[in-house]
Protein backbone atom coordinates (compact mmCIF):
# COMPACT_ATOMS: atom_id res chain seq x y z
CA UNK A 1 0.00 0.00 0.00
CA UNK A 2 0.98 3.37 -0.56
CA UNK A 3 0.57 7.08 0.44
CA UNK A 4 -1.21 7.71 -3.13
CA UNK A 5 -3.20 4.75 -2.38
CA UNK A 6 -4.81 6.03 1.01
CA UNK A 7 -4.72 9.73 -0.22
CA UNK A 8 -7.68 8.17 -2.83
CA UNK A 9 -9.38 6.08 0.04
CA UNK A 10 -9.38 9.72 2.29
CA UNK A 11 -10.68 11.59 -0.38
CA UNK A 12 -13.58 9.13 -1.55
CA UNK A 13 -14.47 9.30 2.18
CA UNK A 14 -14.76 12.91 2.33
CA UNK A 15 -16.63 12.55 -0.60
CA UNK A 16 -18.96 10.00 0.50
CA UNK A 17 -19.31 11.24 3.47
CA UNK A 18 -20.42 14.60 2.33
CA UNK A 19 -22.96 13.15 0.49
CA UNK A 20 -24.67 10.67 3.78
CA UNK A 21 -24.17 14.65 5.59
CA UNK A 22 -26.65 16.05 2.82
CA UNK A 23 -29.05 13.43 3.36
CA UNK A 24 -28.95 13.86 7.24
CA UNK A 25 -29.21 17.86 6.63
CA UNK A 26 -32.31 16.81 4.72
CA UNK A 27 -34.14 14.94 6.82
CA UNK A 28 -37.31 15.50 10.06
CA UNK A 29 -35.72 15.91 13.52
CA UNK A 30 -38.51 12.86 13.93
CA UNK A 31 -36.39 10.68 11.92
CA UNK A 32 -33.09 12.11 12.99
CA UNK A 33 -34.26 10.31 15.91
CA UNK A 34 -36.97 7.50 15.37
CA UNK A 35 -35.79 4.48 17.01
CA UNK A 36 -34.53 1.80 14.58
CA UNK A 37 -33.20 -2.22 15.43
CA UNK A 38 -29.47 -1.40 14.18
CA UNK A 39 -25.97 -1.36 15.90
CA UNK A 40 -27.31 1.99 17.08
CA UNK A 41 -30.43 2.96 17.91
CA UNK A 42 -30.90 5.26 15.62
CA UNK A 43 -29.56 7.84 13.11
CA UNK A 44 -28.14 10.51 15.46
CA UNK A 45 -26.37 7.44 17.12
CA UNK A 46 -24.99 6.59 14.00
CA UNK A 47 -24.18 9.38 12.79
CA UNK A 48 -22.34 10.26 16.41
CA UNK A 49 -20.23 6.93 16.10
CA UNK A 50 -18.99 7.76 12.62
CA UNK A 51 -18.17 11.48 13.93
CA UNK A 52 -16.35 9.90 16.87
CA UNK A 53 -14.44 7.21 15.54
CA UNK A 54 -12.81 9.34 12.81
CA UNK A 55 -12.19 11.65 15.01
CA UNK A 56 -10.76 9.75 18.02
CA UNK A 57 -8.64 7.95 15.06
CA UNK A 58 -7.38 11.63 13.74
CA UNK A 59 -6.28 12.35 17.59
CA UNK A 60 -4.13 9.31 17.91
CA UNK A 61 -2.70 9.68 14.77
CA UNK A 62 -1.62 13.30 15.81
CA UNK A 63 -0.76 11.88 19.14
CA UNK A 64 -3.02 13.94 21.14
CA UNK A 65 -2.28 12.63 24.71
CA UNK A 66 -5.67 11.69 26.02
CA UNK A 67 -8.18 11.59 23.04
CA UNK A 68 -11.81 12.22 23.71
CA UNK A 69 -14.56 9.01 23.02
CA UNK A 70 -16.89 12.12 21.53
CA UNK A 71 -20.75 9.48 21.87
CA UNK A 72 -19.41 9.53 26.11
CA UNK A 73 -19.28 12.94 26.46
CA UNK A 74 -21.23 14.95 22.99
CA UNK A 75 -23.61 17.36 24.15
CA UNK A 76 -24.81 18.73 20.83
CA UNK A 77 -27.25 18.62 18.04
CA UNK A 78 -27.27 17.19 14.81
CA UNK A 79 -25.26 20.21 13.04
CA UNK A 80 -22.51 19.92 15.31
CA UNK A 81 -22.11 16.02 14.82
CA UNK A 82 -22.12 16.25 11.15
CA UNK A 83 -19.39 19.60 11.63
CA UNK A 84 -17.39 17.45 13.69
CA UNK A 85 -17.66 14.57 11.16
CA UNK A 86 -17.18 16.91 8.32
CA UNK A 87 -14.13 17.90 10.41
CA UNK A 88 -12.58 14.64 11.05
CA UNK A 89 -12.79 13.25 7.27
CA UNK A 90 -10.96 15.99 6.00
CA UNK A 91 -8.77 15.76 9.25
CA UNK A 92 -7.70 12.23 7.72
CA UNK A 93 -7.24 13.67 4.28
CA UNK A 94 -4.65 16.41 5.33
CA UNK A 95 -2.76 13.78 7.73
CA UNK A 96 -2.09 11.55 4.86
CA UNK A 97 -1.13 14.40 2.61
CA UNK A 98 1.56 15.50 5.27
CA UNK A 99 2.81 12.13 6.25
CA UNK A 100 5.69 10.64 4.84
CA UNK A 101 5.59 7.35 2.63
CA UNK A 102 7.85 5.22 4.51
CA UNK A 103 5.56 6.16 8.01
CA UNK A 104 2.82 3.74 6.62
CA UNK A 105 5.21 0.63 7.85
CA UNK A 106 5.63 2.78 10.82
CA UNK A 107 3.78 1.08 14.60
CA UNK A 108 1.39 3.57 16.36
CA UNK A 109 1.40 3.15 19.87
CA UNK A 110 -2.78 3.98 21.45
CA UNK A 111 -4.75 3.51 23.75
CA UNK A 112 -8.44 2.23 23.17
CA UNK A 113 -11.07 3.57 24.89
CA UNK A 114 -11.09 0.27 27.40
CA UNK A 115 -7.84 1.92 28.59
CA UNK A 116 -5.91 -1.12 26.97
CA UNK A 117 -2.59 -0.49 25.26
CA UNK A 118 -2.45 -1.26 21.12
CA UNK A 119 0.62 -0.95 18.75
CA UNK A 120 -0.40 -1.11 15.09
CA UNK A 121 1.00 -0.18 11.97
CA UNK A 122 -0.40 3.04 10.38
CA UNK A 123 -1.36 1.67 7.26
CA UNK A 124 -3.65 -1.19 9.08
CA UNK A 125 -5.00 2.21 10.85
CA UNK A 126 -5.71 3.62 8.22
CA UNK A 127 -7.27 1.00 6.37
CA UNK A 128 -9.72 -0.27 9.48
CA UNK A 129 -10.43 3.83 9.77
CA UNK A 130 -11.31 4.26 6.19
CA UNK A 131 -13.58 0.50 6.13
CA UNK A 132 -14.96 1.49 8.98
CA UNK A 133 -16.69 4.77 7.67
CA UNK A 134 -17.77 2.84 5.10
CA UNK A 135 -19.67 0.07 7.03
CA UNK A 136 -21.49 2.29 9.42
CA UNK A 137 -22.21 4.66 5.92
CA UNK A 138 -23.89 1.85 4.29
CA UNK A 139 -25.84 1.10 7.88
CA UNK A 140 -27.06 4.62 7.16
CA UNK A 141 -28.33 4.14 4.11
CA UNK A 142 -30.67 1.26 5.15
CA UNK A 143 -31.88 3.24 8.26
CA UNK A 144 -32.46 6.23 6.16
CA UNK A 145 -34.53 3.90 4.11
CA UNK A 146 -36.64 2.45 6.92
CA UNK A 147 -37.23 6.32 8.27
CA UNK A 148 -38.53 7.08 5.26
CA UNK A 149 -36.15 8.45 3.55
CA UNK A 150 -35.62 7.65 -0.57
CA UNK A 151 -33.65 10.63 -1.97
CA UNK A 152 -30.57 8.72 -1.93
CA UNK A 153 -27.72 8.04 -4.49
CA UNK A 154 -24.75 5.66 -4.31
CA UNK A 155 -21.87 6.13 -2.21
CA UNK A 156 -20.20 3.47 -3.68
CA UNK A 157 -16.00 4.17 -4.71
CA UNK A 158 -17.00 2.90 -8.25
CA UNK A 159 -18.68 6.10 -7.92
CA UNK A 160 -16.38 8.34 -7.14
CA UNK A 161 -13.44 7.02 -9.43
CA UNK A 162 -16.03 7.70 -12.13
CA UNK A 163 -16.39 11.08 -11.01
Amino acid sequence: MTKEYFLQIAAFNVWANDIAQGWLQKISEEQWLQPIVSSFGNLEATALHIAGAESVWLDRLNKVPEPVWLPSTFKGDRKDILEVWGKASHGLKTFIEKMEEDQLNNKISFRRINGDLYEMKYYQVLSHVFNHSTFHRGQVVTILRQVGFTDISSTDILGYFRK
